[in-house]
Parts: C-alpha cells; sequence; structure tokens
C-alpha cells in the first residue's frame, strides 16, 4: 500500500527521465539474451503483420454485388469465398496478439521487479527497455492502419451477417468453421493481462513517458537520434504508455495526481508538424481503449474459432 501512496502522491525517482533511452542501438546484456531473443522473433512477425494489413484490400466488390443480388447463388458463393480466406487472415492478426501478450509479460517482468527503481530499470536494461517500446508502437501503428480501413470491419461483419443466415437456414457451416465466433471482448483483459503488482507497472510506465518527453524535448538527447523516424517512434512510444498507465491505473493519467506530466507531454506533441501527430493527438483527445488489442484488436474473439 505504501508504494501505492507514493505513486498517487508522484513521491518517485527524481531523477526520472534524465537519461537517454537508445532506442536505436540498444543491445542485450548475457544475462538478457533469452528473453531478448524469445521477444525478438515476435517483433520480427509484428512487422509481416503490418504489412499484412498495410495491403489489406478487402472484398467491398464482391460483398456489394452479394447485397444488391440476394437471391443469385453464384454471386453469393463468389462473395463468400473472396471474404473466407480474409476472415482467416484477420485470425491470424488475433493469434498475433497473444504472442504479443506474452512478450508484454515476459518484459514487464524484467522492468517491473522491486530490485531496482524504474528509472535504474529503463537506464541499466536498455534492450529491454527498446523491445517494450517496439510493442507499443507496433500496438498503435496498427490501431492506425485498422482505423483507417473500414473494409476489415466490414469484411467481417459480412462473414458473421452470412454465418447467422446460413444457420437460420440449417445450412451446414462445419466447411467453414467448426465453432461460431465470439465477440466477448472487453476493456478488462488488458488488466487481467497484466499480473505483475500495478503500482509496479503504472510507476514504470510513468517512468517511461518522462523518459520520452525528456528525450524529445531536450536538444542534447534528440540530437543524438541518427534518424527522424526515431523522433516519430518515440512520440508514439509516449502516447502508447500514457494510453496503457491510463487502462491500468485506477485513477487514470488525466487526473491532477497521475504521475504523468500530462501538459508537458501534449505541449511536446504539439511542437511537432501536425501532420505526423494528428493521429497520436486524437488517441489521447478521445480516450480510445487501444490496448484491448492485447487480447483483440479487432473487437472479436478468435480463440474458439477453426478454419
Amino acid at each position: 500500500m505504501g508504494n501505492l501512496i507514493k505513486v498517487l502522491t508522484r513521491d518517485i525517482d527524481n531523477n526520472a527521465g534524465n537519461f537517454f533511452l537508445d532506442f536505436e542501438n540498444a543491445q542485450p546484456s548475457e544475462s538478457e539474451t533469452e528473453v531478448w531473443e524469445k521477444v525478438n522473433q515476435v517483433l520480427t512477425e509484428a512487422k509481416v503483420i503490418l504489412d499484412d494489413l498495410q495491403t489489406y484490400k478487402g472484398a467491398g466488390e464482391e460483398i456489394r454485388q452479394a447485397i444488391q443480388n440476394p437471391n443469385v447463388e453464384g454471386v453469393q458463393d463468389k462473395a463468400w469465398a473472396a471474404v473466407v480466406p480474409l476472415v482467416t487472415k484477420l485470425k491470424t492478426f488475433y493469434e498475433f496478439s497473444q504472442k504479443l501478450e506474452s512478450s508484454l509479460h515476459c518484459l514487464l517482468d524484467v522492468l517491473t521487479t522491486t530490485d531496482s527503481t524504474p528509472t535504474q530499470h529503463l537506464e541499466q536494461k536498455q534492450a529491454m527497455a527498446r523491445q517494450f517500446a517496439h510493442i507499443l508502437h507496433f500496438t498503435l501503428r496498427f490501431d492506425e492502419l485498422k482505423m483507417t480501413n473500414p473494409a476489415i470491419q466490414n469484411d467481417f461483419s459480412y462473414y458473421r451477417r452470412t454465418i447467422s443466415r446460413m444457420r437460420i437456414n440449417n445450412v451446414s457451416v462445419r466447411r467453414y468453421t467448426t465453432k461460431h465466433l465470439n465477440d466477448e471482448t472487453t476493456s478488462k483483459q488488458i488488466k487481467n493481462m497484466l499480473q505483475v503488482p500495478i503500482e509496479n507497472t503504472t510507476v514504470c510506465l510513468s517512468t517511461m513517458a518522462c523518459v520520452c518527453k525528456v528525450m524529445l524535448e531536450t536538444p542534447e538527447y534528440r540530437t543524438r537520434f541518427a534518424s527522424e523516424e526515431t523522433v516519430l517512434f518515440c512520440l508514439r512510444v509516449m502516447v502508447g504508455v500514457i494510453i496503457l498507465y491510463d487502462h491500468v491505473h485506477p485513477a487514470g493519467a488525466f487526473v491532477k495526481t497521475s504521475n504523468i506530466d500530462m501538459k508537458g507531454c501534449i505541449k511536446v506533441l504539439k511542437e511537432q508538424p501536425p501532420s505526423s501527430v494528428e493521429g497520436l493527438l486524437n488517441a489521447l483527445r478521445w480516450g480510445t481503449p487501444v490496448f484491448t488489442f492485447f487480447k483483440s484488436k479487432l473487437n472479436v474473439n478468435f480463440s474458439n474459432s477453426t478454419f
């Protein structure tokens, strides 16, 4: 309880954020290699997932034809044949989210132990912090791509409507899926995922937000970034930890007692070119539940489905 009170009263490490976290080159120590390699495999797959999402075209034309010609069996079959492979791809996104969840567990276990302060953890275990940052960056990027591609939800909605119609008409759907899809995703799932003590997690997140803010607003640190892409990466990570903090902290990130300097973080965002941070500002403005992705970013649970 004492640690939680410290969190709520902002009594944390006074040196939080006063160091450079090398998001570009940090490498694991020998003791960190096993976890690092395990997480790195997932992050390598994350790049493929983003590529798949970025090139996702959907079955919009086939679905439109099917809706306009509800009694033409050939048109219906064509739409169904187009949608099923796409829904199978969406299922791979969900399955990947489970791998990402496991990786997040591993990293938080390393970065939230009580043998060191959050600042010491982030400064001394920079490779682990870098991977944690990549998970946050991926999640926000995934969300941005999903939100700007309505074909994803349209395809899945058509799939569900067709499955329901088949059942009503007593049409066997076993050749398409052996069990029904269940969309019981809730915001509590992200909290259930984080099994480490809540105060450890929130202090780690608030410290990382501070580190990102300081690096972005301090010329000495910012000039050490080898690429402008790293600036955007750092901005995404800062927003990511704020949103995650808002989900797991009992009071959220936007109260006066928050350990996160929200005014300072927003100021840093607004100082960037508007086109590069509009989505990030909207994520904070709307309080979007971005990190429910870790259970299902598509608002659907495929766990009982077999294709």
